[in-house]
């Protein structure tokens, strides 16, 4: 006689076993590591700190109160 198989466990290991292959991808793809992500943090903070330096005019303050607009 042959086996019986459960379709609904067969069809369970397989949507599993795709949810696996895509969360690999997805990491392979997007995933960084922690030392890429602060160098990367890094760079920013120096080029932020280097554009800042090489202003011609101060950034203009906010104003605490906004102009009222009446009717």
């Amino acid at each position: 006689m042959s086996k019986i198989s459960n379709l609904n466990e067969f069809r369970k290991q397989k949507a599993k076993q795709a949810r696996r292959t895509q969360a690999e991808t997805n990491r392979r793809m997007h995933g960084r590591t922690n030392t890429e992500r602060s160098r990367d943090a890094l760079q920013k903070a120096k080029l932020e700190t280097k554009a800042n330096g090489a202003r011609l005019e101060a950034a203009p303050a906010l104003a605490e109160d906004p102009p009222k607009v009446v009717d």
